[in-house]
């Protein structure tokens, strides 16, 4: 029976076949706001069985959408960014109080996302497909052509985190659906409400029924079953390493993107313009309460310039708004309590080490307020562990050899920054960092949604931004063309 995204009770369906749909199972899970402990709404939990249907659909769907002209998909893209846009003060207001997004930061994660919708609609319809001499290889002839194109991998599994729900699921629905793949949307629990909103704008631009199915439920009941489906052909997965890791290992041969953890180094050095480099070390550790994976997660600097840069720090870092994210405070409520503990944790751990507090180390339930760490050592937690929480600790060098070679140490290799006036110094230490990206003279930070976006070593796999997403989702075929050779007759 058809029934609506949600309804009165704020009950939320899935997506299923181009219709809402709830669960045989009867069972719920609510859904509640890290802001005010209010309850938004309850999601279904499905089943197993119901999982296999949901896949299937696409299955029973895929050929269909495969051979409809790239133009067209485009077109239902460029709908879904109208819809997106027109949606885009309700859906932000949900995810504020579903993820304690600041009011700003949430509009803003709607609209790029129509943005990206239009770009990856732009992509897809420049994809061409070549032809092949074969007389460029030695001892090759030009009796034989090869015409390669593009095709999709079938099932794509999308797994998207609670910090950008609407986003990075977009990231990973439209390089999907522009190859001609479908997909299954696996949303975070907690930020489940904002991607059944998007879901629903893709249905109502008029994307084929069963192109796009969404499958919401607890992980102990569905997780692993799913991530190792047979039927799932890729799987495209946004959240914590320790996760991704597990994904892999179950997963076996499916190809998958993983993006994962990071423990981004901003390396200050002598020459550097102090207070530009604070403004944006502060912009970068802080904004969402650093819940980012490309946040500023230390700061590497030279002994004899530090005092002078904690200096530049402490007063931005105090001048920070914290409270409430529909008041648009940049310090917001963490997720849940359970990443409050854990980054306090990590706090007094550190202080117990001898490490100095230079502001913050405040809190109250799961808000804590900005704190700047000095002194910490490489003997300390703080200096290794990814916080996703408000505070920075400060790693003092004698060198910039040093710098490079504590940031190298970590397991993660997501990206780094690098503050000086010396372009030399600069790509110096850019070619020796163990980085998917280094940023010159800014903060860490994602996008433009075209550059490639990627982590080495436990912060990920693969290669994301809109055209390598593309081509990670889609595979060459080849059609080797062989001509009689007409001097032969």
């Amino acid at each position: 029976m058809f029934r609506k995204l949600c309804n009165d009770r704020k009950v939320y369906h899935n997506l299923y076949d181009g219709e809402w749909v709830s669960s045989e199972s009867g069972e719920l899970i609510e859904i509640f706001s890290p802001v005010d402990g209010s309850s938004l709404g309850k999601i279904q939990s499905m089943t197993r069985d119901e999982v296999d249907r949901a896949i299937r659909s696409t299955k029973n769907n895929l050929e269909t959408w495969a051979q409809m002209p790239i133009f067209e998909r485009a077109n239902i893209f460029y709908r879904t960014a109208d819809i997106l846009e027109e949606q885009a003060e309700h859906i932000a207001k949900i995810l504020v109080m579903e993820i304690a997004k600041d009011h700003k930061s949430a509009l803003s994660e709607v609209t790029r996302t129509a943005d990206l919708l239009r770009y990856t609609a732009d992509v897809g319809k420049s994809m061409e497909g070549e032809a092949i001499s074969g007389e460029n290889f030695p001892g090759g002839t030009r009796s034989k052509m090869s015409y390669v194109t593009r095709v999709p991998l079938g099932t794509v599994l999308a797994i998207s985190p609670f910090n950008y729900p609407v986003n990075l699921s977009v990231s990973k629905i439209a390089p999907a659906l522009i190859g001609g793949n479908a997909v299954i949307l696996k949303p975070p629990t907690q930020g489940a409400l904002s991607a059944l909103h998007l879901a629903q704008a893709f249905n109502n631009a008029g994307l084929p029924k069963g192109i796009l199915n969404t499958v919401t439920g607890r992980g102990s009941e569905i997780g692993d079953y799913i991530v190792t489906h047979p039927d799932i052909q890729f799987i495209n997965f946004t959240g914590s390493t320790q996760v991704g890791r597990h994904i892999s290992q179950l997963a076996g041969m499916i190809p998958m993107l993983l993006e994962l953890g990071g423990k981004d180094a901003a390396i200050v050095l002598d020459d550097a313009d102090l207070d530009f480099a604070a403004e944006n070390i502060v912009a970068g550790a802080y904004s969402y309460s650093g819940q980012r994976c490309t946040a500023v997660k230390r700061i590497l600097v030279p002994d004899t310039l530090a005092d002078r840069l904690v200096e530049r720090l402490k007063p931005r870092i105090e001048a920070l708004e914290v409270g409430d994210p529909r008041e648009d405070s940049v310090i917001v409520p963490l997720i849940d309590q359970k990443s409050a503990d854990f980054v306090q944790g990590l706090v007094d751990s550190a202080l117990r080490q001898g490490a100095t507090l230079v502001t913050g180390n405040r809190r109250e339930g799961n808000l804590l307020y900005p704190t700047l760490l000095d002194h910490v050592t490489t003997e300390m937690d703080i200096a290794w562990e990814e916080p996703f929480g408000p505070v920075l600790p400060v790693i003092r060098v004698k060198d910039l050899d040093e710098a490079i070679d504590i940031a190298n140490r970590s397991e993660y290799g997501l990206q780094s920054s690098v503050f000086t006036r010396d372009i030399n110094r600069a790509f110096y230490i850019a070619n020796h960092l163990e980085v998917g990206t280094v940023q010159i003279n800014n903060k860490t930070e994602r996008g433009p949604d075209h550059f490639p976006f990627l982590g080495v070593k436990a912060s990920g796999m693969g290669t994301q931004g809109v055209k390598y997403s593309i081509e990670a989702m889609t595979r060459p075929k080849a059609v080797v063309i062989n001509l009689a050779d007409p001097k032969a007759e």
